[in-house]
């Protein structure tokens, strides 16, 4: 060491060092409060990066989750007022028969059975916002039923032949292991109500039909539509369990879509917790890393000025 010095070179590496250390940690503090995360590598996360990891990729299913329910919900909202509106028609056409037998009328009977057939028909091959027949069962580019007029009906060897949906049922996953079906077929929802009308309309076709030429109703006529009356109460009742079914099945895909929502929630606050900069702390440490590096720079420089000239006595 010369005589003219006291800092060693030993020494002196050692405060650059930490004049280093403290700008680095200075400078990691001021990109923090600058950008508002603590990092923007995983590895800046220390030991917490694994966990963040496994909690932005469930919030990823979650998210993906709740998209999937989303539309599931709006399915099962729209087959509600569907379902609520066939419940309606098979209603309506006990009320019409009852009506008949009550007034000893058959005028307009067929007529309110064919229209009743065709708001039926237009129900069960309706298309969602894709395009995609609802009570398909699957098939959802083939119309679940495959006829159009109450002769067809009347013409087929089957009630079951005139539908053509598959036997699938739509579900959706709602959260890890647990998944609603929400999906019903035509031939599921419909083939009670179409019996009944191929039944009337194929009693109409017949000896003792023809409602529409009589003004009054024979014995025969009365007989058949009085045991009608009770049909189309079961097939109403029938319909409207249906549609409480699927209001239940609605009411899970909403409990479903709310824990969805607070699960989200709780992600969120979980990974702003570790990701986001807490600027409290920050701003506290920011002011600890300028101390820290102002009181390195000092130490170093004064080190450096140091002589031992400055402690030798005068004149010797």
């Amino acid at each position: 060491m010369s005589v003219d010095r006291v800092a060693t070179s030993q020494q002196s590496a050692f405060f650059l060092s930490q004049i280093n250390q403290a700008g680095a940690k200075l400078d990691q503090t001021n990109k923090q409060i600058a950008s508002g995360a603590v990092a923007d590598t995983y590895a800046g996360f220390g030991d917490q990066a694994r966990v963040l990891q496994a909690t932005i990729s469930a919030q990823a299913r979650n998210s993906a989750y709740s998209n999937a329910t989303s539309l599931a919900t709006t399915q099962a909202d729209l087959q509600d007022t569907q379902l609520t509106n066939l419940s309606d028609l098979a209603a309506q056409l006990k009320k019409t028969v009852s009506n008949a037998v009550s007034n000893n009328d058959p005028t307009g009977l067929m007529a309110q059975v064919d229209s009743i057939f065709s708001q039926a028909v237009s129900i069960l091959n309706s298309k969602d916002a894709n395009g995609d027949y609802i009570y398909a069962g699957g098939k959802t580019d083939t119309a679940p039923v495959s006829i159009a007029s109450l002769s067809q009906l009347v013409a087929a060897p089957s009630t079951a032949s005139i539908f053509t949906n598959g036997d699938s049922k739509k579900a959706v996953q709602v959260a890890d292991g647990q998944t609603v079906t929400f999906g019903v077929t035509a031939s599921d929802v419909g083939t009670d109500l179409m019996q009944a009308l191929k039944d009337i309309a194929a009693f109409d076709a017949g000896g003792s039909g023809n409602f529409n030429g009589s003004t009054n109703l024979s014995q025969a006529q009365t007989s058949f539509l009085t045991g009608q009356i009770t049909t189309t109460g079961t097939v109403a009742a029938g319909l409207t369990a249906v549609t409480a079914q699927n209001g239940n099945v609605y009411n899970r895909l909403q409990t479903a879509t709310a824990q969805q929502g607070d699960t989200q929630t709780l992600y969120k606050s979980f990974i702003d917790n570790i990701q986001n900069t807490n600027m409290a702390d920050a701003a506290t440490q920011l002011s600890l890393n300028q101390t820290a590096l102002q009181a390195a720079l000092q130490v170093t420089a004064t080190l450096n000025q140091l002589s031992l000239l400055n402690y030798m006595p005068a004149g010797r």
